[in-house]
């Protein structure tokens, strides 16, 4: 099976393109609006981009009349947005915040979490999660699509201040992934979650191939 995306119908009843990019990271971010409505969206276009400084980038597809994602808005006029580590046990509350509801509303409310306070900005953080990253906005990139629902808001921002929950730190000093069971986005609408974790060393690897993967520092 192949085919050209956008010149050619998938063969297929459903589209493979989401479920070969798997797993995908899930970027449960929290917002404010400048009225400090409390924001609070899953994305799965979300990843850390480099380490020195840490920076990270979400992407966000336009509503089909071509609305802007809240997020997009509140990081743009505010600043700030938060990263809060999506687990098995906030499964739900995850999946409840991925409801379109109108900017007004209070997504924390309606998700069923907490509000824990961050350090550099007004933005609220998810108390029950066990990691977040306070994001200060840097820029925004567009990319135009073949639909308004195509089109998508790619925002860049680097992390200044990391939290992490002593309980889910292992006594290597790493986090105890097992013990946290992050989740992850598939295809349709499927998930994972991470229980099981391996190392595998680059064999004969010298400085140059490893700087940065080990994390220390």
């Amino acid at each position: 099976m192949e085919y050209d995306p956008g010149r050619e119908a998938c063969p297929l009843p459903f589209s493979p393109f989401k479920s070969c990019t798997v797993p995908r990271p899930i970027g449960w971010l929290s917002s404010a609006s400048v009225d400090r409505v409390a924001n609070l969206a899953p994305y799965s276009q979300w990843q850390n981009l480099t380490f020195d400084p840490p920076m990270v980038m979400f992407a966000a597809n336009r509503y089909p009349d071509g609305r802007i994602k809240d997020t997009v808005v509140n990081a743009q006029t505010t600043g700030w947005f938060v990263w809060n580590m999506a687990t098995w046990a906030l499964r739900e509350a995850v999946n409840i915040s991925a409801i379109a509801l109108p900017p007004e509303e209070d997504e924390f409310v309606r998700a069923g979490v907490s509000k824990a306070a961050s350090v550099h900005c007004a933005v609220p953080r998810v108390a029950e999660s066990p990691a977040h990253f306070e994001c200060r906005y840097l820029s925004t990139h567009t990319l135009e699509g073949d639909s308004p629902v195509g089109t998508v808001d790619v925002v860049f921002a680097k992390v200044e201040r990391i939290h992490v929950d002593d309980a889910a730190v292992g006594v290597d000093g790493k986090l105890d992934i097992g013990r946290i069971e992050p989740i992850a986005r598939m295809g349709y609408y499927d998930y994972t979650v991470v229980r099981e974790v391996f190392e595998m060393h680059i064999p004969g690897a010298g400085a140059d191939a490893l700087a940065g993967l080990e994390g220390k520092g």
